[in-house]
């Protein structure tokens, strides 16, 4: 993710291709809100937010899930845990499948 990506005045994140080929724009939230904005001070001359590749949140979910001893739980499926969470919070479906980028629900 790059800076250009951010607009922290709308509190939003653009994709700018997800993995249906589309563009969409992400809502944020209030805690990555503050650490966005936190860091938003010390930005780094390629424009990344962070220096990371893109499996290796994945990587380290499934090192986490490994140490703790959990079998079966993928990375993905937090996506869905937090749909159901935040159906659970009173969102209606707009606003869910806004935020997870759900086409269906």
């Amino acid at each position: 993710m790059t800076w250009e990506m951010v607009d922290l005045k709308k509190r939003t994140v653009t994709l700018p291709e997800t993995k249906s080929g589309q563009k969409r724009i992400v809502p944020l939230s209030s805690v990555a809100f503050s650490i966005l904005k936190e860091r938003s001070g010390t930005r780094r001359l390629d424009g990344k937010v962070r220096d990371i590749g893109p499996d290796a949140i994945s990587q380290d979910f499934a090192k986490a899930c490994r140490n703790a001893g959990i079998t079966g739980l993928h990375f993905h499926d937090l996506r869905h845990e937090a749909t159901s969470r935040l159906f659970e919070k009173g969102f209606d479906t707009m606003e869910v499948s806004t935020i997870t980028g759900h086409k269906t629900l």
